[in-house]
């Protein structure tokens, strides 16, 4: 009711191909111009990783990936330092230092790249990589959004005392930590947690959200309307 829009995720069999499915739907959904689309279900989305130093989100990534639960290919891990590199080669996947936004656009384009995961690069994206690919770049950001935003969020939360820490995987704006948020999960801590301990406790909460986040992405259970996500399970 607050946006006036039907949204709807359905998944079907059908003899046709996906160029006449699509055709037949939109000749039938003509009347409501429908934003359309379609993909074969097992056909895997490409996600291209932006990694720093921190490994463990990137590890969750691959170890489901292996495990098969998580439905998409990653042909590139790119990063800005080589702290990672023989993590990401034994696991059988290119590893390539780069930090120019630039360079890293013609990976994408080169390899048909269909969403990037930053997890736990550190390093602002600019508004034209953000325009590049609006709704197609997912972050994992160390706090429970809208709070505690930018650098060392769980300092700023001992620092409040909190009692719930946690994570927000969400798509990346220009806006730094405002794009829509996709998945999000806590913890409950105490007084006696120090920063070193609500670090320990922030990474599990991180690779898990961010996990989640990507395979709802690759799974087409994620739709965006205006700042808003609306999220099939």
């Amino acid at each position: 009711p607050a946006t006036n829009m039907f949204v709807m995720r359905t998944r079907f069999e059908t003899s046709l191909t996906q160029a006449e499915s699509t055709q037949i739907l939109e000749k039938e959904l003509s009347r409501f111009t429908p934003d359309l689309r379609l993909r074969a279900a097992d056909k895997k989305k490409k996600a291209l990783v932006l990694v720093t130093k921190e490994s463990h989100c990137l590890r969750d990534l691959m170890y489901l990936l292996e495990l098969g639960e998580l439905p998409i290919e990653i042909p590139l891990v790119i990063a800005n330092h080589e702290n990672l590199r023989s993590l990401v080669e034994t696991h059988g996947i290119a590893f390539e230092v780069i930090n120019s936004e630039n360079a890293i656009r013609e990976r994408i384009t080169s390899l048909d790249i269909d969403f990037v995961v930053l997890a736990r690069y550190m390093q602002i994206l600019s508004k034209e990589f953000c325009d590049f690919m609006p709704g197609k770049i997912i972050n994992i950001h160390h706090s429970f959004l809208p709070g505690f935003k930018g650098a060392k969020p769980y300092h700023q939360a001992h620092a409040r005392g909190v009692k719930i820490i946690g994570a927000t995987a969400h798509f990346v704006t220009s806006e730094l930590d405002e794009g829509p948020i996709i998945e999000q999960d806590v913890a409950h801590v105490s007084h006696a947690s120090t920063p070193e301990e609500l670090i320990a406790i922030g990474r599990d909460i991180e690779r898990r959200v961010l996990a989640k986040a990507v395979k709802l992405y690759a799974e087409d259970r994620i739709f965006l309307v205006g700042q808003r996500t609306i999220i099939f399970s």
